[in-house]
């Protein structure tokens, strides 16, 4: 087993720009993810495994809800530590922070957001301590990036409502104790409902031959005439800007973690190239290496800049969700990008289970197309500049 010798860049001390707490936060992720992802990630990959037994230390990090607070189990932490966790979560595995930002943002974000004082009570402490688990049903097999065509819908049964339907593409889904459901009423309204397992009629079946994100537990979540008691619905927002509000919170997130997955390449391919001997010198001393981690160490250095006048922006709550959308769309391209570079960087070592590479491009194929893809955030910010609306 490799011995996990990540150093992060900081090619323009933006480590100036963060607090001692920011730091400290970012120490303890780092030094867990050291500890307890990365030696261990590989073979949960290769066996298509999520490892179980990184959730206590997940919760212990402050990696579930950082921004929920206190009072409700979470860290109170501010927007750009929850960036910097998700970060260097990522940097172990885009799986693993995958995980963490569905229980964060689309779990414990809408209920403390649009749930009541006793929703807030019930469920995020123990979301907060990772002994229970949470999942977001929001895409369906016919409706991905037309999320308000969801056919999944409730009926008012007097006690309680009826409901039934079928999301797919759900991290967490197999484990979950808990799914935040989107799903229309009977005038076709969109409301979120907590729906826990154990219910009658619902169900969530793994989904399985993935090439991405091997290392994190997908399913489908399906409901067949699911009694939901009414305390459930989650009261104070309704409408399809109360899920899109959960994947701003999600996006930003990734806009960061994304950042983790291209440090590690580039470090990767960094290393290699100042020990690999070809021609009788390091790779590392020939031009087109050199083009390649300049401009790796370059691009690293854009998303970083971006993602933290993003974090101040939060901070302040001034930061649009086209903001965030362009963000996200520029981050995740550039890590995909970096990684493929990286790969050519160590040669055929790069496919290998030895180095992280080929895992991190594999999963970047599905951070790329999920919480938006990546032509819908770009036709987000053509909306957001023209005022004129392309995707519909």
């Amino acid at each position: 087993m490799k011995p996990d010798l990540f150093e992060a860049p900081d090619y323009y001390n933006l480590d100036e720009l963060l607090s001692d707490e920011h730091k400290l936060v970012r120490q303890a992720a780092r030094d867990w993810v050291k500890r307890d992802v990365s030696p261990i990630i590989e073979e949960y990959a290769q066996k298509a495994e999520f490892p179980n037994q990184i959730i206590k230390g997940l919760a212990e990090i402050g990696a579930f809800g950082p921004y929920i607070p206190e009072e409700y189990g979470g860290a109170g932490l501010d927007q750009i530590s929850y960036g910097l966790i998700m970060q260097e979560i990522e940097r172990g595995d885009s799986g693993v922070r995958s995980t963490a930002s569905v229980q964060s943002s689309l779990v414990m974000y809408p209920i403390w957001k649009y749930g009541n004082e006793e929703q807030r009570k019930k469920y995020l402490p123990k979301l907060a301590s990772g002994e229970w688990m949470g999942c977001f049903g929001l895409t369906e097999p016919d409706h991905g990036s037309n999320p308000g065509g969801m056919t999944t819908n409730f009926k008012d049964k007097g006690d309680h409502y009826l409901l039934n339907g079928a999301k797919m593409w759900i991290s967490n889904a197999p484990f979950a104790q808990v799914a935040v459901v989107w799903a229309k009423n009977e005038e076709g309204r969109i409301h979120g409902l907590i729906v826990e397992r154990g219910m009658e009629g619902f169900s969530t079946p793994e989904t399985h031959n993935k090439w991405s994100l091997r290392a994190s537990a997908t399913g489908e979540l399906i409901f067949d005439n699911v009694k939901v008691p009414k305390e459930n619905l989650l009261p104070n927002k309704s409408g399809l800007g109360a899920p899109l509000g959960c994947l701003d919170s999600a996006r930003y997130g990734i806009a960061w973690g994304v950042i983790g997955a291209a440090m590690d390449c580039y470090d990767t391919a960094l290393r290699y190239s100042k020990e690999r001997i070809q021609f009788g010198k390091p790779i590392g001393q020939f031009q087109l290496q050199q083009k390649k981690l300049a401009e790796m160490i370059t691009e690293i250095t854009k998303a970083q800049l971006l993602t933290w006048r993003l974090g101040v922006l939060r901070n302040e709550g001034k930061a649009t969700s086209a903001q965030i959308s362009m963000a996200k769309r520029n981050n995740v391209e550039m890590a995909i990008n970096i990684a493929r570079e990286a790969r050519q960087i160590l040669g055929g070592m790069g496919i290998t289970g030895e180095y992280s590479i080929m895992r991190h491009s594999m999963n970047l194929e599905s951070v790329i197309t999920y919480e938006g893809t990546h032509d819908i955030h770009l036709l987000i910010t053509g909306l957001d500049i023209t005022g004129l609306n392309a995707i519909q």
